[in-house]
């Protein structure tokens, strides 16, 4: 038993050089992992389904496929997971992890440059590496039908008037790192992580990550 755990120590040690997580956050967070996988070694897009929070959730299916996104494995892997393990979520979770009072200016930068990245994928879903102005409308008709305040004909309206709005610029296609997908960035990823973590914290809450359900 000895050796296991020093042997998992150092692979701790390993994953929080790789994530910026402390050991104690990488403790948490796999105590997550095996609550949502069943104390199984991988989680499968059917486990992340079951998570209340994500119910009602109008971009719930891009967070789920978010998590099998080769992508966002801080790599240049394209295609997809039909499970991941515990690793692999781990790098995903990275994304959501806020700044510390040690964190420089320039690793804020690319943190924020990550999650950015990381949102883009979400809704780039054909993976072509553009967002086109067919996905940017989906998203935006999903987030307003489903948010309860309107009704379907009329969200339908807003987001046909926002890609007008966007084909007017006579760019056909949008790239990563543009203001609109920018703006809100840090609302969206917290409540990603909230939601799959089972925890509703603040962010100072959420950088020390204790007590995970």
């Amino acid at each position: 038993m000895g050796a296991t755990q020093t042997r998992s120590g150092q692979e701790y040690q390993e994953l929080a050089e790789r994530t910026g997580f402390s050991a104690e956050q990488i403790r948490n967070l796999h105590k997550r992992f095996q609550q949502l996988s069943g104390n199984e070694d991988t989680i499968s897009r059917e486990h992340l389904k079951s998570i209340p929070a994500l119910a009602n959730n109008p971009i719930r299916k891009q967070i789920i496929e978010a998590f099998f996104d080769k992508r966002n494995q801080h790599g240049n892997e394209l295609g997809s997971y039909e499970e991941i393990g515990f690793e692999e979520f781990l790098m995903v979770m990275s994304h959501f992890r806020p700044p510390t009072l040690r964190t420089t200016e320039e690793e804020k930068e690319a943190m924020r440059k990550e999650k950015v990245r990381f949102l883009f994928n979400m809704h780039d879903t054909d993976g072509d590496g553009k967002i086109t102005l067919v996905e940017y409308r989906k998203v935006v008709e999903e987030l307003l039908s489903k948010s309860g305040t309107i009704g379907q004909e009329a969200a339908k309206a807003i987001a046909d008037a926002a890609m007008l709005e966007v084909a007017s610029t006579n760019v056909p296609n949008m790239v990563s790192e543009t203001a609109k997908l920018s703006r809100g960035k840090d609302c969206m990823v917290a409540c990603c992580s909230a939601a799959v973590t089972g925890s509703c914290r603040s962010r100072a809450q959420m950088t020390s990550m204790k007590g995970l359900p």
